[in-house]
Parts: C-alpha cells; structure tokens; sequence
C-alpha cells in the first residue's frame, strides 16, 4: 500500500478542544478533522477528497499563553463594559466604532455620563437620545395607548354581547357586526402604526449599539512539536499532495506555522509477523487496543499490559470529515486512545508498518 508521509516540527501550536471555553485546552497531537483541512487547503479542494490519516508525534513540554477575549453580551448593558455602534446591526463582527467605556466595574452610566470614557461624542449622544425616546414611547403606551385599547377592549366586548343577543331572539343584527368590525379594524390599524413607529425609530437604531466586555483568558500551548503524519487515499489525491505540500503552512492555529523535514510517497507493509514498537505517541484505533478473547491478543499492546501491568491511555473521540446538513456540520467521529510506549507483533488487519529509510512507524489509519 502507498501512503503519503509527512514529518513536521512546529516550535509551538494549540490543537483546541472544541468544548473548551475560558482556557482554550489543546489536544496532544492534532485531530483528523484539523490535519484533513490543512491538506485540503494546500491542495485547494472546495470538496470533501476522502482520505485516511494516522498521526503520531511528540511534545517537549507545555505552557499557558494569556489572551484578552473579546465577548458580545446577550443584552444591552448601560452600566458595564464598552459600548460599541456595530455597522450592521444584524452581525455580531469587528466591524464597530468605540462610544464608551465604563471606568468602574460598577456604579457607571453611559446615558447620563456617569465615570465613562467618551471615545465618540456624536455617536454616545445617538445612544442617549434613543434612550430618550424609549422613555417617551413607554409612557405613551401607558398614559395614552394603553387607555384607547382598553376602551376599544370593552366596546367589541359590549357589541359582541349584543350580537348574540339580538341573533338568539331572531332580531337582525347587521349593523352591530358592522361596527364591531370596524372597531376591530381601527385596533388594528393603531397597534400596526405603533409597533411600526417603535420599530423604525427605536428598535431598529437601538439594535446597532451593543454592549462588548473583556476579560484574560489562556491557551494551552505545546513546545517543540515533532509530527508524523501519514495519508492513504487514491492516486490522484497522493499525487495532488506530492504536489502541494509546500502550500501547508499552519496546522492548529494560523499562527502555528510548520516545518516540513520530508514530504514523500511510501510504500508500506502490510502482513507479516514482524515486532516493533514506537518512540511516539500517537492516536490508536480503540478497537485494535481491545483484548482479542478467541486469540488472547491484542493488535496494539502498550508497553505496561505487555508486562501485566494496568495501563491506560486517554480516551478521544475526535472528529474526521462532516457532511452539511441543514446548514449544520455533522461530524463523522472516531474513537481513538492517545498512547505512548506500545508496540505490535505482527502487521495487518488495520496495523501497517513504515520501514522506509530506516524507520519503523506503526501506522493505524482512521
């Protein structure tokens, strides 16, 4: 079997766990799907190529890297934070301009100049003018809205009763059904032009100013980073990655550029009752780690079971490729045991071995 083989160093990368919020946690050695996009962005594919990947590779120590986060909040604060004017108010983005921000962590005001730093006068007097009219519009709901819906409430109610009335002793009834859809009619029509009056004039300006915070948050970053990457697929893929490999220029990050020591196309073997064992870690198929009870064998035996002691790799499911459904990506995942110190006594079923110029990289692909 032919197999495309990469060996990369980074000096520093973070293969981020998708779950992880305030401290962006990374993956020992990068997932399939994080390997698969880089490929597929070195080739320039805008469609899925399939391909199966064995990674395996080591770190030589790991630390936390500070950030400052940049968080939208659900709703607009007045008294917190940054107040920002987005230039579309339907997308949450870096496109905004500065107002404002809050010099205490409490006790602030951007409507009434309270401890706040104006960055735009012009657009802080917009965002207080607004809030100027939402007070008008609210106690015009109130004192003068509110009295007319409730009036025309009792109206319809009168009418209604003298409806059925007039239709259960058989007397016409025409005109009262008339009116009480004309009353109908004109409720509608007042609640129509102030919801649209509230729509254009508040609701939508107001939709634009939105309150942006800030906090310290960290990265888990690994140091001097040595991967080996192999990569079956067919012919034209392989011959594409030949190709393209200079075109490879992150694999985490963006900002975590790799360096490629040998791209190459490999032969691998594939049977044969061959030992080996590896100086990587690497992630593992968890079938092949499971305990054969026909043959009391395993594909892949770590070092400690081999010598009948309880040893545990860490358990992943890591995701592959995705298909796009309904607008979602739904990922293909893979179980895999991230493990070091394992070996194999004999080649197949799913295990290869790469003895090309003298190395003996265990390859499992997924």
């Amino acid at each position: 079997m032919k197999a495309f083989r990469l060996v990369i160093r980074q000096t520093s990368a973070n293969y981020r766990k998708p779950e992880c919020v305030d401290n962006k946690m990374t993956y020992p050695l990068p997932p399939f799907s994080t390997v698969i996009g880089a490929l597929h962005k070195a080739c320039g594919y805008t469609e899925y190529h399939p391909m199966n990947v064995s990674i395996q590779g080591q770190y030589e120590s790991m630390h936390r890297e500070p950030y400052t986060d940049y968080c939208f909040l659900n709703s607009l604060q007045d008294d917190r934070g940054i107040l920002v004017k987005m230039k579309n108010g339907e997308m949450l983005s870096t496109a905004f301009d500065k107002v404002a921000v809050a010099k205490k962590p409490q006790g602030n005001s951007f409507r009434k100049n309270i401890t706040i730093q104006v960055y735009n006068e012009t657009l802080l007097k917009e965002y207080q003018q607004l809030k100027d009219l939402n007070d008008t519009i609210s106690e015009f709901k109130k004192n003068r809205l509110r009295p007319v819906l409730n009036h025309l409430k009792k109206r319809k109610k009168a009418l209604a009763e003298k409806r059925k009335k007039a239709k259960a002793a058989g007397i016409p009834y025409e005109s009262v059904l008339q009116r009480e859809n004309e009353l109908k009619k004109y409720e509608k029509e007042i609640k129509q032009r102030y919801d649209e009056y509230v729509r254009e004039n508040y609701t939508k300006p107001i939709s634009y100013f939105r309150t942006l915070t800030k906090s310290m948050k960290f990265y888990e970053v690994l140091n001097n980073i040595q991967l080996i990457i192999h990569i079956q697929a067919d012919d034209a893929v392989l011959h594409d990655l030949e190709q393209h490999w200079t075109d490879i220029k992150s694999i985490g990050r963006s900002e975590d550029m790799v360096d490629i020591r040998q791209a190459k196309v490999i032969d691998l073997v594939e049977t044969g009752n061959i030992s080996a064992t590896s100086e990587y870690s690497a992630y593992i198929d968890s079938e092949a780690l499971k305990l054969d009870e026909e043959t009391d064998e395993r594909k892949v035996y770590p070092y400690k079971i081999r010598n009948r002691v309880k040893a545990n790799g860490t358990r992943y499911y890591l995701n592959k490729n995705y298909e796009l459904k309904d607008g979602k990506r739904i990922f293909e995942k893979k179980s895999v045991v991230y493990i070091s110190q394992y070996g194999i006594d004999k080649i197949g079923n799913g295990i290869y071995l790469d003895q090309e110029d003298g190395k003996n990289y265990i390859v499992n692909f997924l």
